[in-house]
């Protein structure tokens, strides 16, 4: 797939400016099996240059092999215990924090972080920042919605949360100034992140499993569990077993559930980040969610 577009804003306060953006997609969905025992899954990257996609026979493999996988999975039985995201899944928990943090839900009140300002909410050394400048980001912009510059940005550092996401209006419902994260639908603007990111953490991938023990490694998440007003958690989820450290046999038709405060306060990171659309999060780990299986 390809895309061009762009912005041109003219305002009664005096701004006027304009630019344009590229984007570049390729996509794979793969299926493996036969009969009723079949299993799917995919790849896909996006790009702001065509130079940077990677090679469409790589795409297809990941996606292949990744069905394959798949294959045969099984229940869990139910228990208590971490849960092991998947980049491509973990990009979910930080798009749950970007909504909790949505100027216009905190003058709402409908977050479960509206009181949590300068409070630590995730563990220490936890970084999330939001960069409108980041060279090659997707969601990359000179000026937001309403024609305001904005600067890169931490949310959270250190586990400690910063700052709102703000546009005029829900700045100005809550005493405070605007910083840049207006995003235009139409003729109105909501405030939005741009490059969202969840920082590495310094353990690999393959060290922070092996310190797990036993849980469960999601791949794939189902439905929309996620109450931003409580903070309540669950979502059916499809992956693997974690056994004594290891990734081990496929699994599916479970759910994962929990609260966001106590997911949020629990959160590990890995050190794989990769940056490959606008909310990006390397592999992190949850300890103490319930996985209910059989």
């Amino acid at each position: 797939s390809w895309h061009l577009g762009g912005l041109v804003l003219v305002t009664s306060h005096g701004f006027s400016g304009a630019y344009n953006g590229s984007r570049f997609g390729i996509s794979a969905s793969a299926i493996a099996g036969s009969g009723t025992h079949m299993e799917r899954d995919f790849d896909a990257e996006a790009r702001i240059h065509r130079s940077d996609l990677p090679a469409p026979a790589e795409i297809g493999r990941k996606a292949g092999e990744r069905a394959v996988k798949r294959l045969h999975p099984r229940q869990m039985e139910t228990f208590k215990g971490t849960v092991v995201y998947d980049p491509r899944v973990a990009t979910g928990l930080i798009g749950h924090f970007a909504g909790a943090t949505n100027g216009a839900a905190i003058a709402r009140k409908t977050s479960f972080l509206r009181d949590k300002l300068g409070e630590a909410v995730f563990a220490e050394g936890v970084q999330i920042s939001d960069d409108p400048f980041r060279q090659r980001g997707l969601a990359s912009r000179p000026f937001d919605g309403e024609g305001v510059a904005a600067e890169p940005m931490d949310l959270v550092d250190d586990g400690r949360l910063l700052a709102w996401i703000l546009d005029s209006a829900s700045a100005r419902q809550l005493g405070l100034v605007t910083n840049g994260r207006a995003v235009r639908g139409g003729s109105n603007t909501s405030p939005g992140a741009t490059n969202l990111t969840l920082h590495p953490g310094a353990m690999s991938p393959e060290d922070l499993i092996a310190s797990v023990g036993n849980g469960l490694y999601v791949t794939e998440l189902i439905g929309h569990g996620a109450n931003l007003v409580t903070g309540d958690y669950s979502r059916g989820a499809a992956g693997f077993a974690i056994e004594n450290g290891e990734v081990t046999y496929p699994v599916s038709e479970v759910t994962v559930a929990g609260n966001l405060v106590d997911i949020f306060s629990r959160l590990t990171p890995a050190n794989d980040l990769t940056h490959r659309f606008a909310v990006n999060a390397p592999t992190v780990a949850v300890d103490g969610l319930t996985i209910a299986g059989r």
